[in-house]
């Protein structure tokens, strides 16, 4: 049976994919004749759970995204909003255009997105106000100072990488977003820890990875094969 806390999926695709060297957006990227960003909003099409999707966009990258979206056979409504000068910002819009209970937040890049993320997530909600999936570290991480100096090692069972989707109580990000709008986060859980709030980390694995540099995309595709 369907929950009753009404959920928004916000899908950023307004980066500047500098890391991906190809000097295009890699969210428009294709792979097996699918954009990439496809993956994603079909994955939040076909979960019960989602109630509408919202994709931040940058201005000019306006006509690819109503194209894509014209060629998407989407079951839920799906809206547009202009994104700002950093992921942040982006988010910050993205909020303000919904008034549903919970929002998850997912990098339009990372196409590998499964059914049992969003859900677990969801569950976790109950009990938190945010949640987020991750993997435990394979490798050891060394902390350094400015030096590259090594301060300290970090336990691997204590140690995650840290992905999309992320799920938060709306009210609790906006508000946090509006307190925070002046210091650099780079997703939004460094909200809540800032603010002393607990967020759960549900386990993920490797191929929840994001289309981050070329290299990835050959990764991506044996991933994806089957979807």
């Amino acid at each position: 049976m369907k929950q009753q806390k009404s959920i928004t999926a916000i899908i950023l695709v307004a980066g500047n994919s500098t890391r991906y060297g190809k000097n295009r957006n890699k969210n428009f990227e294709k792979i097996h004749g699918k954009e990439v960003i496809c993956y994603s909003l079909e994955a939040f099409c076909q979960n019960e759970y989602i109630d509408n999707i919202i994709i931040g966009i940058k201005r000019e990258e306006m006509a690819i995204v109503k194209n894509i979206l014209s060629n998407l056979k989407a079951n839920k409504p799906v809206d547009i909003v202009l994104g700002g000068k950093t992921r942040q910002e982006t988010v910050f819009h993205c909020l303000q255009k919904t008034e549903s209970d919970l929002v998850m937040i997912h990098d339009g890049a990372r196409p590998a997105i499964k059914q049992s993320y969003i859900n677990q997530l969801i569950e976790e909600m109950k009990e938190y106000k945010g949640a987020t999936v991750g993997m435990h570290t394979k490798d050891t991480i060394k902390i350094t100072d400015e030096n590259n100096l090594v301060i300290h090692t970090t336990l691997r069972h204590n140690t995650w990488i840290i992905q999309t989707p992320q799920c938060f109580d709306r009210k609790t990000l906006l508000t946090l977003h509006k307190k925070y709008q002046t210091e650099e986060m780079t997703d939004d859980c460094m909200l809540l820890e800032k603010n002393q709030e607990k967020v759960k980390i549900v386990e993920s694995d490797y191929t929840n990875i994001k289309l981050t540099t070329y290299e990835d995309k050959e990764i991506l595709t044996n991933f994806l094969i089957n979807r």
